[in-house]
Parts: C-alpha cells; sequence; structure tokens
C-alpha cells in the first residue's frame, strides 16, 4: 500500500506543518512516511504545496507522482495541479472554482469558512484541512492525528489547533456519510 497526498494552496494556510503532522500521525499508526515541501518566492501568498507519502513498506521515492488525495484550498491550486489527476479525490474548499471540471471525484467543503466563522480563526484552516484529509482518507487515526497535532503545533496553541482538527474530522464524516 502506497498512499500520496498533495496539499496545495497559497503561503501562510500552514499547509507545510498540517503535511509534517499527517505524516507523523502515520508513523505514530506504524506506517511509513516521507513529507517533502515547495512554496513560490514570495512564500506568503504565494503558491504552496506539500506533498506526504504514507506506505506499508519501504519507501522508494519521495515525491508524489500520482497523488490520491489532493488537497486545494486556492483555485489556483486546484487549476495547477487537480487538472492532471486521473485518479483519487480531490479535497477542495468551497471557495475554488472547479471550471474546468476535475476528470475526478471532487469533495468541496467550508474548510476556510469553518476556521474562520466557527473557530474565529482563519490561521487554523490547515488544522481543518488535516482533519478533512484524515477523516476521508482514513490513512491515520483520529488519535495518532491529535498526538501529532500536539507535539507539533506551537505551545499554548493546542486547544484552538485540536478543535480545528475535530471541525475537521465531522467535515470528513458529514461528507462521507453524504456520498454513501
Amino acid at each position: 500500500m502506497r498512499v500520496e497526498f498533495r496539499l496545495s494552496g497559497s503561503g501562510g494556510q500552514g499547509l507545510l506543518l498540517a503535511g509534517i503532522v499527517l505524516a507523523e500521525a502515520a508513523i505514530q499508526d506504524g506506517k511509513n512516511a516521507v513529507q517533502t515541501q515547495s512554496y513560490g518566492p514570495e512564500a506568503r501568498g504565494g503558491a504552496s504545496k506539500a506533498e506526504v507519502v504514507i506506505a506499508d513498506g519501504e519507501i522508494d521515492y519521495p515525491k508524489a507522482t500520482a497523488p490520491d488525495f489532493l488537497l486545494a484550498l486556492t483555485t489556483d491550486a486546484y487549476r495547477n495541479y487537480g487538472l492532471s489527476m486521473k485518479k483519487g479525490i480531490i479535497i477542495a474548499d468551497s471557495t475554488v472554482k472547479l471550471d474546468p471540471p476535475a476528470q475526478v471525484p471532487v469533495v468541496a467543503l467550508p474548510i476556510l469558512e469553518t476556521a474562520s466563522e466557527k473557530l474565529g480563526r482563519a490561521v487554523v484552516a490547515n488544522m481543518v484541512a488535516l482533519g478533512v484529509l484524515g477523516g476521508i482518507s482514513g490513512i491515520a487515526s483520529p488519535q495518532a492525528l491529535r498526538e501529532a497535532v500536539k507535539s507539533r503545533v506551537p505551545k499554548g496553541t493546542e486547544a484552538l489547533n485540536l478543535a480545528a482538527l475535530e471541525e475537521g474530522l465531522a467535515l470528513a464524516a458529514q461528507a462521507k456519510a453524504a456520498h454513501s
């Protein structure tokens, strides 16, 4: 089993941290994981991408070549990565314009809105997204995700980040129920 994730959006959305936490949670669950990242020269506001590869066995190549899951938090991210997907699932923020349509299933969820409206902090959209990814993919247990969040987020922000993770897990559960 090899599962590839690509988390994409704009710099400053915390996707690199979300990728690191996803990889750590998978490792806590006994899997192998690698995480790579890239972002545009402008950093905050520019394009940002984190990739996570998770496998039961050895990982011979650390980058996602054909992602099973694409997280697109911006329309640019969707256009850059979603249109070339031939397999897998795209998880997009509900503000992303899905034009032209993707060739794979798309689950559009209010990730950014949940962070800013329900939690009052847009900065935790990455943890909402992590909960959605973890919940839809099932790649890491909710408990491993919680432990990885606690060990990786800045001290003093654990409660807020865990609340964001839980909101994401709840969004994922709603999406799975609606598609079953």
